[in-house]
């Protein structure tokens, strides 16, 4: 039997299940609709909602997504496996408690308080999720860790419309947090703070959210808006689809990391004021998508989950060559190998110095591989109209490893620290 089955089968063991009866194939509690980026729903969503933490993969990936996210970046300090180690048994109690709600506990007054208080004395669940990401720098850092790195993990580079700043990118550790509103992931983030202060710095974080819109009628699905008014999501992979999810989401073992997904950020800041005065067909023929329904354009009187003809449209009449959707996804032979799943936040940061509104897409994707998934895909963005009106400014790239079992020795990352104290030592 391989690592990578003999790794599934201990985790399902651990969970109590057996592999034909197993309810966390896509790694979440509650991905079951088939549009991780549909938009919330005003009064769908209760603070009794309860994403369990547990399952062969990390909740938050294939999750449907909340109103609210984050992601923050640390600077991890660890000098040994055993500190990493401690890292994260450390990290995966706070995720047990804080996914899981109840009441604060009460210390002598004359001690700090256990909890920040702005949840009350009673936490709720409220849909919370963390993922974990792993950085690059984490594993270049240490010898003993540097033989484990992911295959394809790596700083993010450049491409030529970024203008990146160094204090928003990269990072040892990340934290993708989610939730039915923005107090449950500010008091995720500061009880994560509190309570590791020796062992991780905050480095960055940016937070957004997705506009909640009146209830739809059974089986109407529509995307969210982003802050250029389109639909962000249309062309979303189905996470319910759990042999494509194992293709194009899941990284193929044997090894530590099966059962992950590799992770791209990207902080993108909107020019929203030059936006706002382009007419509306160009704006439309730079998206490739209608702007009130987010149909394609070859199809500019149905929906966005119409699928574009661009076999019938080879010279670009119709959705151009050059707009945003058909240059990052073609939909030719082969295609499915650059398929990654986004789960996007609007963000509004303030104003700028130049007196702008500072406002734009803090973009997340997972996909089981980053080269042929957000890489191959923003290669072929390069160039693209939108770039006038679109500037990267921070981000990275991040390894979320596999899920854990609610086993209470199991705790996230367990695979990894495993496979380190396997390593042979050099003498």
């Amino acid at each position: 039997m391989s690592e990578m089955n003999e790794s599934r089968r201990a985790l399902l063991k651990g969970l109590g299940l057996g592999l034909a009866t197993c309810p966390f194939a896509l790694g979440a509690a509650r991905a079951e609709t088939a549009q991780v980026t549909a938009a919330p729903q005003q009064g769908a969503a209760s603070a009794e909602d309860r994403v369990s933490p547990y399952g062969l993969h990390q909740p938050g990936i294939a999750t449907n997504r909340p109103a609210w996210g984050m992601v923050a970046s640390f600077d991890a300090i660890v000098d040994t496996p055993a500190d990493l180690e401690r890292l994260l048994r450390r990290l995966t109690e706070r995720i047990r408690f804080l996914t899981s709600g109840g009441a604060v506990p009460e210390l002598d007054p004359k001690l700090p308080p256990a909890d920040s208080g702005i949840l009350g004395p009673v936490l709720r669940p409220d849909a919370l999720t963390i993922t974990l990401g792993l950085g690059a720098s984490l594993f270049e850092r240490h010898p003993w860790l540097a033989p484990h790195r992911p295959a394809q993990l790596a700083r993010m580079t450049s491409f030529p419309n970024d203008a990146l700043d160094a204090d928003q990118c990269h990072g040892d550790i990340a934290l993708q947090i989610c939730a039915n509103t923005q107090d449950t992931i500010i008091h995720a983030l500061r009880d994560i703070l509190k309570n590791l202060p020796d062992q991780l710095v905050l480095r960055w974080k940016q937070e957004g959210n997705v506009p909640v819109i009146a209830p739809q009628p059974p089986g109407v699905v529509e995307s969210a808006r982003n802050f250029l008014g389109f639909r962000d999501g249309s062309a979303n992979p189905d996470p319910a689809d759990a042999a494509l999810m194992e293709r194009v989401l899941w990284v193929q073992g044997p090894g530590w990391a099966a059962g992950g997904s590799y992770m791209a950020v990207r902080v993108i800041r909107n020019f929203v004021e030059r936006w706002d005065r382009a007419p509306l067909l160009e704006q439309e023929r730079i998206m490739g998508r209608t702007k009130v329904t987010g149909a394609p354009l070859d199809h500019p009187t149905g929906s966005e989950a119409d699928t574009p003809e661009y076999a019938a449209d080879p010279a670009g009449d119709l959705t151009p060559l050059d707009s945003h959707i058909r240059l990052a996804n073609p939909r030719d032979a082969g295609g499915e190998r650059h398929l990654m799943l986004r789960r996007p936040f609007n963000y509004s940061n303030g104003v700028t110095r130049s007196g702008q509104l500072d406002q734009g897409l803090l973009f997340i994707a997972y996909q089981a591989s980053l080269n042929e998934g957000f890489i191959a895909a923003q290669t072929r963005l390069n160039g693209e109209p939108l770039e006038e009106y679109i500037k990267p400014v921070g981000g990275g790239y991040f390894f979320a490893p596999p899920g854990f079992s609610n086993a209470p020795d199991d705790y996230l990352g367990r695979q990894l620290i495993d496979a380190i104290g396997r390593t042979p030592s050099k003498t």
